[in-house]
């Protein structure tokens, strides 16, 4: 991989590192933002969850036409922005890390929830998708994941998503299980940056640092571009 212009990144304790690589494909990926998950409590927000999200190389070049010399602002007001990322023809993974207990039947139970739920109001819920939701909850049955330890979901720009599990301090992530099916692999990205994402903080990173990754000084584009 060529060299990135990414940094690290410490939410709530956590830090996300600079490149991860990709259990799927072994790819280096450049960490392209994170942030928090969080409850309002009593009027107090109460993090739940830090989520980071990191992107192939490939992604620059391929929103660079559309979105160089766009402000972060910018970027982090528009639904296209983030839909060109969720539907982008290059690799994506998330790193969901857990600040507060979970279990894996309550997690992908919500997540499936949304999912659903979107793809009824779209009319394109079909059988195809009720099975690929019904072995994505299969994966996390019988897991359970206290503070520290994260999901990472791997999501092919050709419809696979590739989830594994990481321990808290462990080391390289193994593939748990795969789910082929397109509309999910792009609705549980979407399920965090898209337009009702569940993490408002991770989108704003994700829309900052892209932004200085795509207006980096003409010199250095030969980075990326």
């Amino acid at each position: 991989m060529a060299e990135t212009p990414a940094t690290p990144v410490e939410v709530e304790g956590v830090t996300f590192p600079a490149e991860f690589t990709s259990p799927a494909t072994s790819k280096p990926l450049f960490l392209g933002g994170a942030g928090a998950r969080g409850i309002e409590v009593g009027g107090k927000f109460i993090a739940v969850t830090v989520i980071g999200v990191y992107l192939e190389a490939a992604a620059i070049p391929a929103i660079a036409g559309k979105w160089k010399g766009k402000k972060a602002e910018e970027l982090a007001g528009s639904v296209e922005y983030y839909r060109d990322i969720i539907t982008g023809s290059f690799e994506k993974l998330t790193r969901v890390t857990m600040l507060l207990p979970l279990t894996g039947q309550q997690y992908s139970e919500k997540v499936a929830e949304n999912c659903i739920a979107a793809w009824k109001a779209a009319g394109v819920y079909t059988g195809e998708e009720e099975a690929a939701i019904n072995k994505f909850l299969e994966i996390f049955k019988p897991k359970s994941f206290p503070p520290g330890t994260s999901i990472i979901f791997t999501h092919s720009p050709h419809g696979s998503l590739t989830i594994g599990f990481l321990e808290e301090g462990g080391g390289p992530v193994a593939a748990t299980g795969v789910v082929e099916n397109k509309k999910l692999t792009n609705a549980v990205l979407e399920s965090i940056i898209g337009e009702k994402g569940v993490s408002p903080a991770a989108k704003q990173s994700l829309a900052q640092r892209i932004s200085e990754f795509l207006n980096k000084k003409e010199e250095e584009e030969g980075i990326w571009l």
